[in-house]
């Protein structure tokens, strides 16, 4: 939006010209929506409290989680509101990527609205069932892995890039599209497992939206790609604005999230953040950095896994319970240090993700 209005404002003034550059644009993106989200965070937490929209906790759970009963939750609309509204203010709006992530991820969050209302107003303890849930993501993911699929104008949209290795792009054909279909799926649900601590799921989130935006903006320059060995896909540098987009709102919501927190996102932010992620990560051509990066999120999904498909071999658990972090809490760690220690571990791992843009 700002960068048609800047390209008429260009004949008045050509100071203007400076909005054409997408690293300002990504600084004003990630600023934007922060400040919509610490504006509009206040109003939303006393709505949801006045709706008695609040988080109800599993009975079979750490105890010190009964402190959090009724906080209120599905906060995760302000970050997809701030993401969306920055995003379409300050990227280019005739790149169909922009459109693409947009539309994961507005209908993720619709997915997860869903299930979050029927939990906490409708007093439903499923909300929607697994197979509801997965029908609607398979749904949403299978349309935006088909518009990729069919509108690929160059045959590295479509190819495998193995990190570390310059001259490993195996053209996938049509496996494109269950690959890429699992990869928005697999993101999704391993971002919603891992949001139960105050701030574990939004700051990681954060963090390999960062890196994700610094190789999106590589991918989308033909100097630097050709530098780094990487795939050029034209449009992939929009990517940035709404990466950045996705750093401001999340550390906007971490600022009522952090522990003891306000607000909890709720599916309604974590499916939406995790397909989000998954799918800028596919559209950069980048899937196994994303699992690097991404690595916490990995770790919870495998933790659960591991924990049900134990069970239902051996009889025994492998965890004291799942997702991994509440193992540690069973443990006796203390909530915020699992939290910190997370957040530490994501930075490393966001870091190794990023060397492999070089170390080829």
């Amino acid at each position: 939006m700002m960068l048609v209005l800047s390209e008429w404002l260009v004949s008045i003034n050509d100071s203007y010209s400076v909005f054409r550059y997408i690293t300002l644009r990504a600084i004003l993106s990630a600023l934007t929506a922060l400040v919509i989200c610490l504006l509009f965070g206040p109003f939303l937490i006393r709505w949801l409290t006045r709706a008695k929209v609040g988080q109800s906790v599993r009975n079979d759970g750490p105890e010190s989680h009964f402190v959090k009963a009724g906080t209120p939750t599905m906060g995760g609309a302000m970050i997809i509101v701030a993401v969306a509204l920055s995003t379409l203010i300050w990227s280019d709006l005739a790149v169909k990527q922009v459109w693409i992530v947009l539309f994961v991820t507005i209908g993720f969050g619709m997915i997860g609205w869903v299930d979050d209302y029927r939990k906490v107003v409708l007093s439903n303890s499923v909300g929607l069932t697994a197979k509801e849930k997965l029908f609607w993501q398979s749904l949403v993911a299978g349309v935006a892995v088909g518009v990729l699929y069919l509108t690929a104008s160059d045959p590295v949209e479509t190819q495998l890039i193995v990190p570390f290795f310059k001259n490993i792009a195996w053209p996938m054909g049509l496996l494109f599209i269950p690959f890429t279909f699992l990869v928005i799926i697999g993101s999704s649900n391993a971002v919603n497992l891992t949001d139960g601590l105050d701030g574990l799921a939004i700051l990681p989130s954060v963090m390999v939206a960062a890196g994700l935006g610094l190789i999106a903006y590589v991918a989308g320059h033909a100097v630097f790609a050709n530098y780094l060995f990487i795939p050029n896909v034209q449009g992939s540098g929009e990517l940035t604005i709404f990466c950045t987009a996705l750093m401001g709102a999340g550390l906007g919501f971490l600022w009522f999230n952090t522990y003891p927190a306000q607000v909890f996102m709720g599916d309604v932010g974590a499916l939406s953040i995790g397909a989000a992620l998954g799918v800028v990560a596919i559209m950069v051509r980048q899937e196994f950095v994303l699992f690097i990066m991404g690595g916490i999120f990995v770790l919870e999904a495998v933790s659960v896994i591991l924990q049900v498909g134990s069970y239902k071999l051996r009889g025994k658990r492998i965890f004291k319970m799942a997702p991994i972090h509440h193992h540690f809490e069973l443990k006796g760690w203390p909530e915020p240090r699992i939290i910190v220690r997370f957040w530490i571990i994501t930075v490393v791992l966001v870091l190794i993700g990023l060397s492999t843009l070089k170390l080829r």
